[in-house]
């Protein structure tokens, strides 16, 4: 089985009333029988951070506190260089787990704000139906808490009826989601380190479409995607026919 964890960066709003560029979505996929292993190994990278940090196993570390240094880390009073080193440590940190990562960007610029929730889900649905089915496993996804109604309704959307549209111009192509095991589970990103890690994920995906200002970039420069490495599960984009940055997703139309 593959457990994928998915966390979002950015909202839903309209652009002109304040709402993100993009809607992400990242996805973190860990095969259920290295699910012990991965989780020993992200409870001894957090005793790493703890060592030379000072942050809590129990803090909750997330995109939005270490680009401001807020939430969970504020009082620890990180500089910029090491909240780009934390950052930095997550996503290195995936190859080592071991993991997948990959992010769905939804360019709002060009999409309809009350339209890329839809398009964000039934992009990453049809990426880990692909994945499952290439690879003879069963998946099931764990997403933090917020829309979990409207998220539970594309699921069982996607066992009956999931389009996919061919690379090769063909024509569209349905492959409805058999693998997918029971509704998806929302959890508190708090309660875990994978929903961390796929938060960190959508993030840095979001910043390889749209370039950060100078304060951001110093935490999260555009190229932060790169530090994944070995772990980008690039197969969600390899056919592409004018390539993109791999393990990045990224919708217009």
């Amino acid at each position: 089985m593959l457990l994928a964890y998915v966390d979002e960066s950015g909202n839903t709003g309209e652009i002109t009333k304040g709402g993100t560029l993009t809607y992400t979505l990242g996805c973190v996929v860990v095969a259920a029988d290295q699910w012990p292993d991965a989780f020993n190994s992200a409870l001894a990278f957090r005793r790493r951070l703890k060592v030379r940090f000072h942050i809590l196993m129990r803090h909750e570390v997330k995109a939005n506190y270490l680009l401001r240094g807020g939430g969970d880390i504020r009082l620890l009073d990180l500089a910029p260089k090491e909240r780009f080193l934390v950052y930095r440590a997550h996503l290195r940190q995936l190859r080592e787990l071991p993991a997948r990562g990959f992010a769905v960007v939804v360019d709002k610029r060009s999409i309809a704000a009350d339209q890329c929730f839809d398009t964000a889900w039934e992009t990453l649905l049809q990426r880990l139906e692909t994945t499952s089915r290439k690879e003879s496993q069963v998946f099931s996804i764990i997403h933090d808490q917020g829309e979990n109604d409207a998220i539970r309704r594309w699921a069982r959307r996607a066992r009956r009826h999931l389009p996919a549209g061919s690379a090769f111009g063909t024509g569209p192509i349905y492959n409805k989601a058999a693998l997918l095991v029971d509704d998806p589970q929302p959890v508190e990103s708090r309660h875990s380190y994978f929903l961390q890690f796929a938060d960190l994920v959508a993030y840095a995906g979001f910043r390889t479409l749209v370039a950060p200002s100078a304060s951001i970039e110093s935490v999260c420069p555009a190229s932060m995607w790169e530090e994944i490495g070995p772990a980008t599960h690039a197969a969600v984009n390899q056919l592409k026919p004018r390539g993109g940055i791999p393990g990045v997703v990224v919708r217009t139309t």
